[in-house]
């Protein structure tokens, strides 16, 4: 099996790297390209044995399964480029919310997925959103579960939830270590504690906690009132955040479902021009 990916950019990269420390492919099976081709040389000079293809049609040709990690607007003209050489063996997996299966599907001949990582895939840990198209086999329903099994837990989702769901696996880290860096900068503003020391107690904290939920001890609700004994300090710092929050994350998710409707209607009208 033979996977290309077009598009070495932060996920692109992302996902070959997790995928060649997870062994989901030899290096020698790898094909890679990108606009930039010096990106694509820069991974190879770690990995001597993987292909860096000159252009995206060679990539397509060696490839039975192709990643797709560029923008939203530039699928169509792509797909439109290379739809001639997909045929039906071969499987197309995007990996941008903004494009629907069905869409994909109405352009090219191949199978194709949509696959939504997180950054978290890096460390082999993490969800991956998939959603399969109805031209995808049994086979390759199979190795592509078995694929992101190995990086991450595999998890189906509807179109109605894209972007809900990405919005919590693929945006949350960047969400949450935001969050986390406010925690820690107001902590040294606050207090006597230096920067460094506070950055090593908050990560920690954040991997005890994460390792705490995996492990099945605790849930959110449960961990929450483990530490929240009745009359101390953390019940008074629990105080402030139910009222500081407020609607935050309200008018988050608002924010981001109003930012992905304006990526859907410009892609839309890619797609109308058929």
């Amino acid at each position: 099996m033979n996977v290309g990916f077009i598009g070495t950019g932060n996920m692109g990269r992302i996902l070959i790297e997790a995928f060649l420390e997870a062994k989901v492919v030899t290096p020698s099976s790898m094909y890679i390209t990108n606009r930039t081709i010096e990106k694509a040389r820069a991974i190879q000079e770690e990995n001597p044995n993987i292909h860096v293809c000159a252009n995206i049609d060679e990539l397509v040709n060696f490839s039975d399964y192709i990643f797709v990690c560029v923008k939203p607007l530039d699928i169509h003209p792509l797909l439109i480029k290379l739809r001639k050489q997909l045929s039906s063996e071969k499987c197309l997996i995007s990996i941008t919310s903004p494009l629907s299966v069905e869409q994909i599907e109405s352009v090219v001949p191949c199978q194709v997925a949509r696959v939504i990582p997180s950054i978290t895939n890096r460390a082999l840990s993490g969800v991956s959103l998939i959603t399969l198209g109805k031209s995808c086999t049994p086979e390759t329903k199979t190795t592509i579960e078995e694929m992101f099994r190995k990086i991450s837990t595999p998890i189906y989702i509807k179109n109605n939830v894209t972007r809900v769901a990405s919005d919590i696996v693929s945006c949350g880290p960047a969400f949450f270590s935001y969050l986390l860096q406010q925690f820690i900068d107001a902590a040294v503003e606050e207090t006597e504690i230096a920067n460094e020391q506070a950055i090593q107690l908050a990560s920690e904290m954040f991997i005890g906690m994460g390792k705490l939920l995996e492990s099945g001890h605790y849930t959110l609700p449960t961990l929450q009132e483990k530490v929240c004994v009745k009359g101390g300090v953390t019940g008074e710092g629990i105080k402030v955040l139910e009222k500081e929050i407020g609607n935050l994350f309200k008018h988050l998710f608002q924010s981001t479902h109003s930012k992905y409707y304006k990526d859907l209607e410009e892609v839309s009208e890619q797609f109308q021009l058929l």
